[in-house]
């Protein structure tokens, strides 16, 4: 048994259970005189947390625990009421020592000053502390609701920059919902001590209307004995409810007024208020000028005026002495200065926000942007091999309201407009889509694009249209740079990154590599002209291999790349095939086989391609003719070269239709299943 009390839920359960039972069963006097102290010393409690606390979220359960007194109070109100008017008539002690002591305490033998009292200390909780704070916690609600998306964006930003980790950001996610859950419940709450006022104004006139006329009727009790009686309790329990509620209110102002300030309240105040020379001595003079006027006492205005006249030079003093000379050399100021080459750093991959798409980044009712762009991350890796940097998102005020700016280390490399609450709508086929909306391009593609609202989705479904949110778009666009720049973005030291994080099983092959063989220099140039072809570099321990098998033949990247695909025929087959499991490829006739093949001079790194410009012309309107014929079929064919002019035809097709795949023979799989769709 002792073992369930000791869990906090069932002590919680039993407790509301027995304020519940307050309001139904009649208590003894000498238990209410326990519940009344309890409720006393709880609200001391509850002031003393509230201004001890550093900040507001260290409190986040006041709502709750003013909602449970509030309710405590009530309870205790309607056993006193029980208590007052059932035996009231046997004197002022029927309700309990505690409401008498308070009642005779406060009337001073007049139960008209102690109803005036009453009203004066329900005046002062009700419209002053319990109005006052209650508005600040509803405008702090508000401001609090409509800064989240900044501050989220904040915290997003500062995890993609790399400044806090995913734990952190974690923590500061779920600091940012408990302030805006806390000011909201505090704006509600401040209602529970308002309603309290208003029921110990109407028990109040109930106990002393009631027990007058029970006393007088009922008992024949004299009417000038019942009213003195009747109302010496009545204003002690009124007393008893009002100073808890006056105390509890008192913390909810100073919990609701901490915003924005660090440390207990005594250190904010004295921090604030008792640091400035000027004012402490403003304040002493003006105590002196008051402690001389006629009729004034001298005695309290010259001790403020003193002290305050004291603190005043004391603060100036200290103002104006020098600060303390370091007698160590300057170095620790410099380790403390942040040095010049932190400017120097650059963002490998930045996206600019306009001010109206900042929802972007906390959009509850869809995916967020970066759980889009997280995705993409894993996406990339999953696909290319290759690792994408950290996107760091921030805002730019001379962006368009919906506009957006992407940018590959400082550069900017693609930019557009979305509409938030509106979704973009294309048709498969290419055409312009059929209905009212905002036409567009789309920003990735190019392709014709409307921006529709979002109630004729299903409309634009049964039609057949591709619909994306803008979000989508966004990451869509980032996509697509990000294949372009791929090769860019793999550095040095990602490329060390790679080598390091292969299995163990494969360190051998890196120590038998490099620097012996190849150095890793070398391997980061075969890997950027791979991921420049969009070929993926996930299978890194046979790229490896294929590299060491060219490199003691050939020094030229141009040659180890060529190597490296034909180690690679299965995954490149495998990756351009068609839906139905074919590879669709565009041959070369023999005639532009030879052109291209006599066109080669020099030899080694220094072999170039020189074909005439006429016969240039000619061959890239030839594959533009046969890419056209092919996708007009719906075919997404590869160009199959020979192996000795691959790169170079490759150079060519890569200006004018980039993302184009040029294969040779040897990079097609023997048990690949070719499938010709044209010939150039």
């Amino acid at each position: 048994m002792l073992g369930w009390l000791a869990r906090g839920e069932v002590a919680m359960a039993l407790g509301v259970v027995g304020i519940v039972v307050l309001l139904i069963l009649p208590v003894p006097a000498f238990l209410l005189d326990m519940l009344l102290t309890i409720s006393i010393t709880s609200a001391v409690l509850i002031l003393m947390t509230s201004i001890l606390i550093k900040k507001p979220l260290e409190f986040t359960s006041f709502p709750t625990v003013l909602l449970v007194t509030t309710l405590f109070r009530l309870g205790l109100n309607i056993a006193s009421t029980r208590l007052i008017l059932g035996h009231g008539h046997e004197g002022a002690h029927g309700a309990g020592q505690i409401i008498e002591a308070f009642g005779k305490l406060m009337m001073g033998g007049n139960f008209v000053i102690g109803v005036i009292v009453f009203a004066i200390l329900v005046i002062v909780n009700f419209v002053v502390i319990t109005k006052g704070s209650g508005r600040i916690a509803e405008v702090a609600a508000r401001f609090t609701l409509d800064s989240m998306p900044g501050k989220q964006m904040a915290i997003d930003a500062d995890l993609s920059a790399g400044l806090i980790n995913e734990d952190e950001a974690k923590k500061r996610r779920k600091d940012l919902e408990q302030e805006s859950t806390f000011f909201g419940a505090m704006d509600g709450a401040s209602k529970f001590v308002r309603g309290d006022a208003i029921a110990g104004l109407i028990i109040v006139a109930i106990n002393v209307i009631g027990g007058i006329l029970i006393g007088v009727v009922q008992h024949k009790v004299p009417v000038g004995q019942a009213a003195s009686t009747y109302t010496t309790m009545t204003i002690g329990d009124g007393l008893v409810s009002q100073i808890p509620a006056l105390i509890i209110s008192i913390a909810a102002g100073f919990l609701v007024s901490k915003a924005g300030v660090e440390g207990s309240a005594d250190k904010a105040l004295v921090g604030q208020l008792a640091m400035n020379p000027v004012s402490l001595g403003m304040v002493s003079a003006t105590a002196g000028v008051i402690a001389f006027l006629p009729g004034m006492p001298i005695l309290p205005f010259a001790a403020i005026s003193i002290g305050a006249g004291a603190l005043a030079w004391r603060r100036s003093q200290q103002a104006a002495e020098p600060p303390p000379v370091d007698i160590m050399p300057a170095a620790p100021a410099a380790e403390e200065e942040e040095p010049i080459s932190q400017s120097l750093a650059i963002d490998e991959i930045k996206i600019e926000l306009g001010y109206g798409l900042l929802p972007l980044i906390n959009d509850l009712e869809g995916r967020r942007l970066t759980d889009q762009i997280k995705a993409l991350r894993r996406t990339m890796a999953a696909d290319f091999g290759f690792v994408m940097p950290s996107v760091r998102i921030l805002d730019n005020m001379r962006l368009p309201s919906q506009g957006y700016c992407i940018r590959i280390k400082e550069m900017e490399a693609g930019q557009g407009e979305v509409r938030l609450g509106s979704l973009m709508a294309m048709d498969p086929r290419g055409g312009q889509v059929d209905l009212p909306g905002e036409n567009v391009r789309e920003p990735a593609f190019g392709l014709p694009a409307t921006w529709i609202a979002a109630d004729l989705r299903e409309e634009a479904t049964f039609r057949g249209y591709t619909i994306v949110d803008p979000a989508t778009v966004l990451t869509t666009h980032l996509t697509e740079i990000l294949k372009d720049n791929m090769a860019e973005l793999l550095s040095y030291a990602e490329v060390q990154k790679l080598l390091k994080e292969l299995p163990g099983d494969q360190k051998k092959l890196v120590e038998d590599l490099v620097p012996g063989v190849v150095t890793a220099t070398t391997i980061q140039r075969v890997l950027q002209a791979l991921l420049r072809e969009r070929v993926s570099i996930r299978d890194l321990p046979a790229i490896l291999e294929g590299i060491g098998e060219a490199a003691p033949h050939t020094s030229s990247i141009t040659m180890l790349v060529e190597q490296v695909r034909a180690r690679l025929a299965r995954q490149l087959s495998f990756a351009y095939r068609g839906d139905d499991g074919a590879l669709p490829i565009i041959t070369l006739s023999p005639e532009w086989e030879n052109a291209f093949a006599d066109a080669l001079i020099g030899s080694g790194e220094e072999r170039q391609l020189a074909l005439a410009p006429s016969r240039l012309q000619e061959f890239i309107r030839g594959v533009r003719d046969s890419f056209e014929r092919a996708a007009l079929a719906g075919e997404s064919p590869v160009l199959l070269t020979g192996p000795a002019i691959r790169p170079y035809v490759r150079s060519i097709i890569e200006r004018f239709r980039g993302q184009t795949p040029v294969m040779s023979q040897n990079e097609v799989h023997p048990r690949a299943r070719l499938k010709t769709v044209g010939t150039i």
